[in-house]
């Protein structure tokens, strides 16, 4: 746990009592703030357009909130699609490495070492293995919670999609190739390692019935997800996107 921080984690990020979680003192190697990389706290998503750099940085400048707000609007809507037929694995088996066209894709490590390696700190590789992850610490931006995660409690770090794999079927991914869906499934500009039961809770919730638990990164948040349906041409339902709009305004 991060000092002086609490973190509450809420089951619906729509409903309920939100954490306090504006604002960290931690000091850096210089006196002043930590920075990104010391902290793990990862970069602007609006500076990150391929999801190859870690983690999710607030949004908090009026003008990085207008910038969002101008991305958001770009994405289509429409209504949600029927669930019919959808099935995990036909996005392929989960964290494929043999995928064409997404950042790290058939470098000879899974998608999941791969998320884990970008977010992570202090990585300690299984015994003769350069891609296996055994231990790291993780900043959680979803909840503010520093984890120090070990692969014999694999579950307490979940990789989330951000923009869910079985909302994706419903707003078109149905029609797609096979090879296309693969991509989504392990493009890493729609995957965050969290923590496991906040990641749990949200199911294949869009922003409407589902935001993060912590308050100041919930425009961070909105953001990933218009990027993600604009690269791969998917709308969102409009309660979704007057969501979004809402998180940056």
């Amino acid at each position: 746990m991060i000092a002086g921080i609490s973190v509450a984690v809420a089951v619906l990020a729509g409903c309920g009592p939100l954490p306090e979680l504006d604002g960290d003192p931690t000091a850096g190697k210089d006196g002043g703030a930590k920075s990104d990389s010391e902290t793990g706290r990862g970069v602007n998503p609006l500076d990150n357009p391929d999801g190859t750099g870690p983690g999710l940085k607030v949004i908090s400048s009026d003008k990085d909130r207008a910038k969002a707000r101008d991305l958001i609007d770009k994405v289509a809507t429409k209504g949600r699609g029927a669930k019919t037929g959808y099935d995990r694995d036909e996005f392929g088996y989960a964290w494929a490495d043999s995928v064409d066209d997404v950042p790290w894709g058939r470098n000879g490590c899974d998608t999941r070492n791969d998320l884990l390696k970008r977010d992570g700190r202090d990585i300690k590789y299984r015994s003769g293995s350069n891609c296996v992850i055994a231990s790291m610490t993780l900043y959680d931006p979803y909840t503010g919670k520093t984890i120090d995660w070990t692969k014999s409690k694999a579950s307490e770090v979940q990789i989330d999609h951000v923009m869910p794999l079985s909302y994706d079927w419903q707003m078109g991914a149905s029609r797609w190739s096979e090879s296309k869906r693969k991509q989504i499934a392990n493009d890493p500009l729609n995957l965050i390692p969290v923590d496991g039961s906040t990641n749990g809770s949200k199911s294949d919730s869009g922003p409407a019935t589902w935001l993060p638990p912590r308050r100041d990164i919930r425009c961070s948040y909105a953001v990933r997800f218009a990027q993600v349906a604009l690269k791969y041409d998917l709308p969102v339902t409009s309660a979704d996107k007057a969501a979004m709009l809402e998180q940056c305004a």
